[in-house]
């Protein structure tokens, strides 16, 4: 006989921009190294690799309006503005040419960033879970659903902090595109509705502070904000 569990575990979920409800989050994936100019002042070199993934925790997904605690353990966060791919229909071994069709919509993100661990995880040659998987760092826009999207893959990103702005591409300077990204995923996990997918950020990361405010803005898509505000644990705090 099995005992039922006295609370009920965090279901992450995001708003659908236009719609009821919400799209409720299944895991996260993150695309590394997929802008040339982000490799080049991370001085990883200039090689065009295979793309590399790994993961936050679902509930690591906070929404538009948060106000995103400081974290632990850290002297460096640093935001990546990115294009998020929300996967709304199941599957394995997809195609290039029939990954769009697996997309329920996109949404702007932000990928926060403990830098400081990150580099001491990659100097030791171990997994970046420390730097990246962490509470409330996997900020996420509104989706917008993939029909209304019409403009947003060859569209821009802008990142701005406190109103000035920090990070500016063409979607279109991805290395691996998001039929790319999903065709390469998918030889590795089966992708479920639920998943979404952070394709990576272009150059100009830096840190940021408590009372600062990081906006985020993709072509055709709703914009995210969040407001970085002191954490209960940080040491300077």
């Amino acid at each position: 006989m099995t005992t039922s569990l006295l609370w009920r575990p965090h279901q992450a979920a995001v708003p659908v921009a236009g719609r009821p409800g919400a799209f409720p989050v299944r895991r996260v994936y993150c695309v590394g190294r997929n802008y040339l100019d982000h490799i080049r002042e991370m001085r990883e070199g200039d090689e065009r690799d295979d793309p590399f993934f790994f993961h936050k925790p679902a509930d690591a997904v906070v929404p538009d309006g948060s106000a995103v605690p400081y974290p632990p353990q850290t002297e460096d966060l640093q935001f990546e503005g990115e294009l998020v791919v929300a996967i709304g229909r199941e599957g394995v071994d997809i195609g290039p040419q029939d990954a769009l069709d697996h997309v329920f919509g996109f949404a702007a993100g932000i990928d926060l960033t403990r830098r400081d661990r990150q580099r001491e995880c990659r100097a030791m040659a171990r997994p970046w879970e420390a730097g990246k998987s962490f509470d409330h760092s996997a900020p996420c826009g509104p989706i917008l659903p993939a029909q209304q999207a019409t403009q947003t893959l060859s569209g821009e990103l802008r990142l701005s902090v406190n109103g000035e702005l920090r990070q500016h591409t063409s979607l279109k300077l991805m290395i691996w595109d998001v039929p790319e990204i999903i065709s390469h995923l998918s030889r590795s996990y089966r992708l479920m509705p639920g998943d979404l997918i952070y394709t990576g950020t272009p150059a100009g990361v830096a840190p940021v502070r408590p009372g600062d405010r990081i906006h985020v803005e993709i072509t055709g898509l709703p914009s995210l904000t969040v407001t970085i505000r002191p954490g209960d644990t940080h040491a300077s705090q």
